[in-house]
């Protein structure tokens, strides 16, 4: 087979000479209800970890959005998306994944995820901030993540057209031109490359939160499918909008613990060392302000000192553990008793709004990829994702993804797979070098592209990333530092402030530039040598002693 990947490593690779039906990249949420959607036809899941571990589904608190009370609507639900949205979602994107919403929350009752009901058999639904209406559906107030992941989980093991390869980190994109024909991966702590030829790729590998030294994420979301796209040549979209959590336990933990947003919606405040209610004089919402409000809120008051803190004393009180164990559980661990006294908290990052850019069947602007899930950007949530979207866009758009395959390729091939030999045959070990240099981007992300930006420190971030590129020779470490520098480089040029993109120094919302972002990575490239170039980018450089 000719062919050519994207990657720059010399390293042996195996091609397996048996081609799959559809290789998915990601054992999270979107992949495996993507994978199920697509039985009986033969599919391969590539994941790093073991499946319902490492994805940042399985750590999501709040639930499903969806509106499916006889008090609400899905153009309700389409209102208060857009609303959010810093007037960039795509509206057509957004009333498709509402309007699907219902339908979708079936299915995952269908494969048996607890979601909360009444003694009617009615779904219980709860408020989160910026909806309108109850229309969160969850489990056990902040157990819908892990309990949705268990189900499917449980599905995807019993669905014998499902192959599940773990330990297998995904590192290029397998490419003849624009066309995708497979994916190079690489076996968890050995440096042998296995490539997975293809009919078709979908891309489900998560976010870029640890990219970041205070995330909510777990390590697997490292921008890994965002960096392998980009370099195959696939536009991105909207890559500068992140979202900061407001209410992460400020507690020293790596990734740090969620405190729900649901806790708010149940009432409680947000407080400063004084105690007194900050949120008030910021937003006529208060508390239920959207979420990059409330973030930029608790950073200041972080950074001055004052410290911010959540209260849920009054709100929550001695039904904390029963109402909200998973929050309960990190809180006890970190020696805080919620029952008693207020949480720490600090802003995390927590979801990105850009990614690979795909249609409503989750296509890509290469031939034979599809992206979905936190690694797509679909235009759905804009400059500022509302709360609990994020699982809805996930399975909605996975199905779509499936349809559209299904549809492609009618006549499904019997699913026989080779064995694969998984033995280690040549260890890795990643260089002092290699170690730090992670170190150094996910605090250069967390202090120059965070919850507030400006040019000079976007653009010290970019020279440093430049500099820890030429340090590396790790694929692995490459595509972070790619990504990170996606992000950063379409910071710099969106010079206003909008949704989960602050610039201090372009505090105010410009008009002209209400619209969606769309770049290559040659243009990233391009943004990134100039900043490189300046006399401030120089000096970060300088000062970061990576000359």
């Amino acid at each position: 087979m000719s062919s050519q990947t994207s990657s720059n490593t010399s390293s042996p690779a195996h091609v397996a000479r048996h081609i799959d039906d559809v290789v998915i990249l990601g054992g999270g949420l979107t992949g495996l209800f993507c994978a199920l959607k697509l039985a009986p036809r033969p599919v391969t899941i590539l994941t790093a970890s073991p499946i319902g571990e490492g994805a940042s589904s399985s750590w999501a608190q709040g639930g499903v959005a969806a509106a499916v009370s006889e008090q609400d609507s899905a153009q309700s639900h389409a209102r208060d998306t857009i609303a959010v949205g810093g007037g960039i979602c795509a509206e057509k994107i957004v009333r498709l994944m509402t309007e699907e919403a219902g339908e979708r929350v079936r299915d995952l009752l269908g494969y048996g995820v607890p979601f909360d009901q009444d003694l009617e058999g009615r779904l219980q639904l709860s408020r989160e901030a910026a909806h309108s209406q109850n229309r969160i559906v969850r489990v056990r107030g902040d157990m819908a993540g892990r309990a949705i992941m268990d189900a499917l989980v449980a599905a995807v093991r019993k669905t014998p057209s499902i192959r599940v390869i773990e330990g297998y980190l995904g590192e290029s994109l397998i490419c003849q031109g624009k066309h995708v024909t497979g994916i190079l991966a690489r076996r968890r702590g050995g440096r042998e490359r296995l490539a997975f030829p293809a009919r078709a790729v979908v891309l489900a590998s998560g976010g870029i939160g640890h990219l970041y030294a205070v995330t909510t994420n777990p390590s697997e979301a490292n921008g890994h499918g965002l960096a392998m796209a980009a370099k195959a040549g696939a536009i991105l979209a909207d890559p500068e909008f992140v979202q900061f959590h407001p209410t992460a336990l400020n507690v020293g933990r790596d990734p740090a613990p969620l405190a729900s947003e649901a806790l708010r919606g149940e009432g409680a405040t947000l407080v400063n060392s004084a105690g007194e209610r900050f949120m008030e004089t910021i937003d006529p919402l208060k508390e239920l302000a959207p979420r990059d409000v409330v973030a930029r809120a608790v950073f200041a008051e972080v950074t001055s000192g004052r410290g911010a803190f959540l209260d849920c004393r009054q709100a929550v009180g001695a039904s904390f553990p029963e109402r909200f164990p998973t929050v309960h559980a990190a809180c006890i661990a970190a020696g805080i008793d919620p029952v008693k006294k207020p949480i720490p908290i600090a802003p995390a990052e927590h979801y990105h709004m850009g990614g690979i850019l795909t249609d409503a069947n989750g296509r890509t602007s290469l031939d034979n990829l599809w992206a979905a899930g936190e690694v797509a950007s679909t235009g759905a949530h804009g400059a500022n994702r509302l709360a609990s979207n994020s699982l809805l866009e996930t399975v909605v758009f996975a199905a779509r993804v499936a349809e559209d395959i299904q549809g492609l390729m009618p006549t499904p091939r019997t699913a026989h797979w080779p064995e694969i030999d998984h033995t280690i045959q040549d260890a890795s070990e990643r260089n002092e070098v290699e170690r730090d240099a992670i170190g150094i981007l996910r605090d250069t992300m967390a202090t120059k592209v965070g919850v507030v930006r400006d040019g000079k420190g976007l653009t010290e971030a970019l020279a440093v990333m430049n500099a820890l590129e030429r340090r590396c020779e790790r694929l692995s470490i490459l595509n972070m530092i790619t990504a990170a520098k996606i992000v950063a480089a379409a910071a710099l040029r969106r010079t206003e402030s909008r949704g989960g993109h602050y610039r201090s120094d372009f505090p105010e919302a410009d008009p002209a530039q209400q619209h969606r972002t769309y770049v290559t990575l040659k243009d990233v490239e391009t943004v990134a040598a100039g900043a490189e170039a300046t006399e401030i980018g120089a000096e970060a450089i300088k000062a970061g002693g990576l000359q």
